[in-house]
C-alpha cells in the first residue's frame, strides 16, 4: 500500500473536527494501514486520520525510534476518560507543520479509552511521551493543532510562514531533524 499525500498548515482541513467511525471493518483497517505507511514514510511517531484528508477518528502511533523494532499502536474513536494535574513539559513537531518544533506544556498522564484495530474497547494510562503523542493526535481529531498551545505571537508567525511558502508553491524551510530522534519530557509543576 502506498503512502498517502500529507495535509499541510494552512490547509482548512487540519481544523474540521473528525467524525466517529460507526463500524471497525475491512475499509478502516484499510485506512490505518495507510495510516502506518504514510507515517513511517513521512519518520514519524503519530499520525491523525484527518492529516492525509480523512475526517475519522482514527489515530496511529509507533514510539519505536529509528533503530528500534516499530510498535504500533491503533487508537479509533479515541476520547481522554482522564488527565493528571502534574504537567510536563515537551518539544513538539508535527507531520502537517513540518519541521517546525515548540515547547508544549500538557498533562504528565492521561487514561485514554478506544476501539483497537479489531473493534473491542480498550483502555490505557499514558505517561511520558505516549502520553504526549495520544493528546496531540486527539487535538487533530477535535481541530486543534500544537501550535494552538502556544503564544499567539509565535503562531501566527509559522502560519504565515506557511501561507506565503503555501502561495509560492512549496512548503517552508525550518532547521530539518529526524523526527524518530526524541529526548524525553520534562515534568513541570503546575
Amino acid at each position: 500500500m502506498a503512502a498517502a499525500p500529507l495535509v499541510y498548515l494552512p490547509d482548512p482541513k487540519l481544523r474540521v473536527v473528525s467524525a466517529p467511525v460507526e463500524r471497525v471493518d475491512a475499509a478502516t483497517r484499510a485506512l490505518v494501514d495507510r495510516m502506518f505507511e504514510t507515517m513511517y514514510d513521512a519518520a514519524g511517531i503519530g499520525l491523525a486520520a484527518i492529516q492525509i484528508g480523512e475526517a475519522k477518528r482514527v489515530v496511529v502511533i509507533d514510539l519505536a525510534g529509528k533503530d528500534e523494532t516499530p510498535e504500533p499502536l491503533v487508537f479509533i474513536n479515541p476520547e481522554i476518560v482522564a488527565s493528571s494535574e502534574e504537567r510536563q513539559v515537551y518539544e513538539e513537531g508535527c507531520l502537517s507543520i513540518p519541521d517546525y518544533y515548540e515547547e508544549v506544556e500538557r498533562p504528565a498522564r492521561a487514561t485514554v479509552r478506544f476501539l483497537d484495530r479489531e473493534g473491542a474497547e480498550q483502555e490505557i494510562e499514558a505517561d511520558g511521551l505516549l502520553s504526549v503523542c495520544i493528546q496531540h493526535e486527539i487535538d487533530h481529531l477535535n481541530g486543534v493543532l500544537f501550535i494552538d498551545h502556544i503564544s499567539r505571537l509565535k503562531r501566527d508567525r509559522v502560519t504565515k510562514k506557511f501561507e506565503k511558502a503555501r502561495a509560492q508553491g512549496e512548503l517552508p524551510s525550518f532547521p530539518k531533524r529526524d523526527k524518530r530522534d526524541r529526548r524525553e519530557p520534562e515534568a513541570v509543576t503546575p
